[in-house]
């Protein structure tokens, strides 16, 4: 059984009709901008500034996410340089009446920080991992 990340996701939506193609199935590209927000929410925390996506690594997915499906995805910061920030975003699945959870795709996300002016700002460095307590 899948087992979703143990902090909590940055958004969580409902698929809607409006999401579907002709078909009926929900757009990858819906589903790929829900992780573009969930990243961009967490690089701009993260740098306290204006973001813009400059890259997305590939995305295979894994199932497909059907109207009534809780979307819920989960950002993590993994990277940082002079002024990019690599976070990797998970979306995971569960249906309106199911308790279980299943991922639906991953990728890693590129963006960069801007200033007022919009050009290219430093970040903070990545944050240092917690000491162990042992």
């Amino acid at each position: 059984m899948d087992i979703p990340p143990d902090h909590p996701p940055a958004i969580r939506v409902t698929a809607m009709p409006a999401d579907t193609n002709p078909s009926g199935d929900i757009f990858g590209g819906w589903l790929m901008s829900q992780m573009d927000l969930a990243g961009s929410s967490l690089a701009s925390r993260h740098s306290r500034s204006r973001t813009v996506t400059i890259a997305a690594d590939a995305m295979s997915f894994l199932r497909p996410v059907s109207v009534g499906d809780e979307v819920s995805v989960y950002a993590e910061l993994v990277a940082v340089g002079r002024t990019s920030m690599k976070v990797h975003v998970e979306a995971w699945r569960r249906a309106r009446d199911d308790i279980h959870s299943y991922k639906v795709t991953e990728a890693t996300f590129t963006f960069v920080a801007l200033d007022e002016n919009r050009q290219k700002r430093e970040v903070p460095p990545l944050p240092a991992a917690p000491a162990d307590a042992g």
